[in-house]
């Protein structure tokens, strides 16, 4: 098009009406920090302190990094809402993409967003957003303000910057009283949570200590969804898609054979262990979204011990529709097929681990492994049969030859005790339809000879016809054989 042709008029938008569609984006307070944490590591620090200071309606939440930091012109370019293009080119470690990250974030949780900041034999600068001030004065304008308390907190660094959120007003109401222990315990709650989001997402960065993250006077140690330290946690292969996005797949072990129990249950981390098995996207060693299958399969109890790492290049985030809050990824058709199948291969391993809690079958000293059941399949059903030639069948059936009760006996106790319910389970979920029920046809003149025996041993008994017939209906399994019974009966 020739633009030159056609008259323009500035559709300039509503500050007031803007600001308010920001902060309706959908961070949470653990994204919308972690976003804020994404600044200063694209800043070079190595340092970053996150505090909070109860005062009820009037709490403050600050995170503080000793990155290069700004001068005033570069705070207010990066204060401005859309001061990136998600289209440039970036640097390999360059976490952000819209330009948006501090601003709606911080908006998201706050009506007063102040940043505080110095860069390297400079004095420090600050401004802020007041959301009360864009409403009154609908003005994209920022004030040259800050909470007084904090206008000396980066005298002691060398450089870096101050992130201030105060009016808190999506975290707790406005007019919560200093004295509310209910709310103050609220507060505490929601703040753990991103405590252990931070140790979640930035994991990475922690365990090559390429950056410490402090929480008051703590420093946080990161979570591994992983667990590469636990020598029963079986890795997969590295596989690469397109060359530029790697996958690798971990299965954690059962329970049975953590280190410890502590170690057991640290590993299910937020959620609990089905609720984190999945896709682990990260980009730039940051973690985008945990514990997703990203529309390809069901979350399942009997893969609850997989997880698998992708890494993405920040090249990929328009492929990949990374959003704003960094806390979403759509993979591209192409890549699908290939993490379907991926996937299912190390899900395959991670059903048995659940499956066997967690033991190896193998063979030892040259003998094969006896199993009690197999599983079996015929016509399309699967069906689960006691294994005849286990040698506990064999020494029973020698048993029974002078003690039959208390081989019946035993056989059942074993059988009582030993059914393959995970297995089970597990073939359910994933082919219900296919399952085999009852006895089949080549079954049905053991079932014939036994409701024939069962019949004579009632009337014996004194019962009529009439009567044998209604009970046999009752026991189970032949109460799904009542045709069967009624030739009995007419026979």
């Amino acid at each position: 098009m020739n633009y030159s042709e056609y008259k323009k008029a500035e559709a300039i938008p509503e500050a007031a009406s803007m600001i308010e569609t920001f902060r309706a984006i959908g961070y949470s307070l653990e994204t919308a920090i972690a976003d804020i944490i994404d600044n200063s590591i694209s800043a070079s620090a190595k340092n970053i302190y996150i505090n909070r200071i109860w005062r009820g309606g009037q709490s403050v939440i600050t995170i503080k990094d000793d990155g290069e930091g700004m001068n005033s012109n570069e705070i207010i370019q990066a204060m401005r809402p859309g001061a990136q293009n998600p289209l440039s080119d970036r640097s390999e470690t360059d976490l952000g993409r819209f330009g948006l990250g501090l601003k709606t974030a911080s908006f998201s949780q706050c009506r007063k967003l102040s940043v505080l900041s110095k860069r390297k034999d400079e004095s420090s600068a600050f401004w802020s957003w007041d959301l009360d001030y864009v409403t009154e004065s609908d003005k994209w304008e920022l004030l040259q303000w800050i909470p007084k308390e904090f206008t000396d907190e980066l005298d002691s660094l060398q450089s870096g910057t101050l992130v201030i959120w105060s009016d808190l007003d999506r975290v707790l109401p406005l007019q919560t009283a200093e004295t509310d222990d209910s709310a103050k315990r609220k507060f505490s709650d929601a703040l753990d949570k991103v405590k252990n989001h931070i140790a979640m997402t930035f994991h990475r960065f922690i365990e090559d200590k390429s950056i410490r993250i402090f929480w008051g006077e703590h420093e946080i140690t990161a979570w591994n969804p992983f667990c590469p330290n636990e020598s029963k946690t079986q890795e997969q292969p590295t596989e690469s898609i397109n060359g530029s996005v790697k996958m690798k797949g971990y299965v954690l072990p059962h329970k049975n054979n953590f280190s410890s129990e502590l170690a057991y249950k640290k590993a299910e981390g937020m959620n609990g262990y089905p609720a984190q098995q999945g896709f682990y996207v990260y980009r730039g060693k940051r973690l985008l979204l945990a514990g997703d299958w990203l529309g390809l399969f069901r979350k399942e109890e009997h893969y609850k011990l997989v997880r698998i790492q992708i890494d993405l290049p920040n090249k990929l985030d328009t492929e990949w529709q990374i959003d704003i809050k960094k806390s979403k990824a759509y993979p591209p058709a192409v890549c699908r097929e290939q993490l379907e199948s991926y996937a299912k291969s190390v899900r395959t391993i991670g059903s048995e681990v659940y499956r066997h809690r967690g033991k190896i079958l193998k063979q030892r000293a040259g003998q094969n492994f006896q199993p009690l059941w197999e599983e079996k399949a015929k016509d399309g059903k699967w069906f689960f049969v006691i294994n005849r030639k286990n040698t506990i069948i064999e020494n029973l059936k020698e048993l029974a030859k002078t003690q039959p009760e208390q081989a019946i006996s035993n056989l059942l106790h074993i059988v009582e005790e030993n059914l393959p319910t995970k297995a089970i389970y597990i073939k359910i979920a994933e082919n219900d339809e296919k399952e085999k029920t009852h006895f089949s046809d080549e079954y049905s003149d053991i079932v014939k000879s036994t409701l024939s025996l069962m019949f004579e041993s009632q009337i014996k008994q004194g019962k009529t016809p009439e009567q044998a017939k209604a009970y046999l209906k009752t026991i189970e399994p032949f109460n799904n054989y009542e045709d069967l019974i009624e030739q009995l009966y007419n026979e």
